[in-house]
């Protein structure tokens, strides 16, 4: 395909953003939260509006019940390559509604640092992102009359609620959503200025532990000194975790860990990433993992061990001289490459038992194991799509990680066998999750021009 048949699409974009801003207000209007029951109907009200919104414009598009919120599929084109685009139409609570400076639900233009802002619950984490694509299409579709090619959509309900009914029915329709790759819109930008493509997620494993001593809580002026304190334990414990390197002991724990090639290397590299900047915008100076690796490869490409919560003994006000019976704490690792998290996992709970003292015990309690996931950059849309978003924005687009875990990405190799973009025009400050959430109309209409570039390179 021609410019001439992308420069229509991008100038019937640019003079049609009112529209494409009034399509996602409506989108926004319905409170569709997942995870409160008195949101049902309005969940199936948000699934119900994207069928007719996706019909309107050329799609095949169905709902699909499940146990929890619908799913919804659409269909359309048949030459070409096979892509499949995903987004979730479900949105986080809203609570505390006071420190909502309007109501989550009325979306509206207010003005931001880079020009007019989208604020709305949802307007980022994922419906604004969801609707760069679908307007994408529309825009193609008023322009030529067709779609450029074969593209699926697979749009769920339950993304903020821990996605109880995905795996099931990607299971179930397996043939019917595998494509040759698929396409997420659930990130951010680096910065400002600057799309990335994640090719790399971490894998988490989350494990809760009690190192229980005495029978009971002590008087610690009758005990404290001849009674094993069990808080003293787990302390020791948490500091065998790593060593003077930042390293982590866990008996086998980098098995599986690869190195990052060349390329990727040289990509992250002329990111230019602040990480003073980064550090101190929370008070912070100095790195505190593996010496000799950089933030960027300590988020994206590094595996962690972290302690979230550690609680023993009296913590109320005041002072309570109490030996406490037990210890507690919750322990996780982000994970990468070919890390087995249930070796990790059977080998973190040896290492445990192998520090207790003889009057010490403990239980665990696992939270959640999933592997990390790479995706292979080989499929020539990845190359296609970073050439597009180069063309659209200021800087470059890179190939980059990400430092949290997005499940669907990893479903979409287990299950599917394909490899996933995820591609985003988020900002870190868009306050997803929380009160006063916002989406920049900058990045709102450049997403929608970035998804139809896209499209351009992957079907000419």
């Amino acid at each position: 395909m021609s410019s001439a048949v992308l420069d229509p699409v991008l100038a019937h974009i640019d003079a049609h953003i009112e529209e494409s801003t009034e399509h996602l207000f409506k989108l926004l209007q319905i409170p569709s939260i997942s995870t409160d029951p008195a949101y049902r109907e309005d969940c199936d009200k948000a699934a119900n509006w994207l069928v007719e919104d996706l019909e309107s414009i050329g799609f095949d598009a169905s709902k699909r019940t499940t146990p929890g919120h619908p799913m919804v599929v659409a269909h359309a084109g048949t030459e070409g390559p096979h892509v499949l685009f995903y987004g979730h139409y479900d949105v986080q609570p809203v609570d505390p509604l006071d420190l909502w400076d309007r109501s989550p639900f009325e979306p509206a233009l207010e003005q931001g640092d880079l020009g007019p802002v989208i604020r709305a619950r949802g307007a980022s984490d994922d419906k604004g992102q969801l609707m760069t694509f679908v307007e994408a299409c529309r825009a193609w579709k008023a322009v030529h009359g067709t779609l450029p090619g074969k593209i699926s959509l697979f749009f769920e309900g339950e993304e903020e609620s821990g996605s109880p009914s995905l795996v099931p029915f990607m299971r179930d329709n397996a043939e019917e959503l595998t494509a040759e790759v698929a396409m997420i819109c659930d990130t951010g930008l680096l910065g400002d200025h600057t799309p990335g493509i994640v090719t790399r997620l971490r894998g988490l494993l989350g494990e809760e532990l009690t190192i229980t001593g005495p029978s009971k809580d002590l008087h610690s002026g009758m005990y404290g000194g001849p009674a094993m304190n069990p808080a003293r334990v787990l302390a020791k414990i948490i500091a065998a975790l790593h060593d003077d390197q930042g390293r982590i002991t866990v008996p086998g724990f980098y098995d599986g860990v690869p190195e990052l090639p060349p390329e990727i290397t040289a990509q992250w590299e002329g990111l230019n990433f602040d990480q003073d900047g980064f550090l101190g915008q929370v008070d912070l100076s100095d790195l505190a993992g593996e010496q000799g690796r950089s933030a960027l490869e300590m988020i994206w490409s590094r595996p962690t061990c972290e302690v979230n919560g550690i609680w023993s003994g009296y913590t109320g006000a005041g002072f309570k001289t109490v030996l406490p019976s037990q210890a507690h704490a919750k322990i996780s690792f982000r994970l990468v490459g070919q890390q087995d998290p249930h070796v990790i996992r059977e080998n973190f709970r040896a290492m445990v038992r192998g520090l207790l003292p003889a009057d010490c015990s403990v239980t665990f309690k696992p939270h959640g194991a999933s592997a990390g996931s790479e995706m292979s950059i080989d499929n020539p849309a990845f190359d296609a799509a970073r050439a597009a978003l180069s063309d659209e924005w200021p800087n470059p687009a890179a190939f980059v990680g990400c430092g949290g875990s997005i499940p669907i990405a990893g479903h979409f190799k287990s299950i599917l066998g394909m490899d996933a973009m995820l591609i985003g025009f988020a900002r870190d400050n868009d306050a997803i999750h929380s009160p006063n959430e916002k989406y920049d109309l900058r990045s709102f209409h450049k997403g929608i021009r970035s998804w139809a570039r896209i499209l351009h390179r992957i079907y000419g």
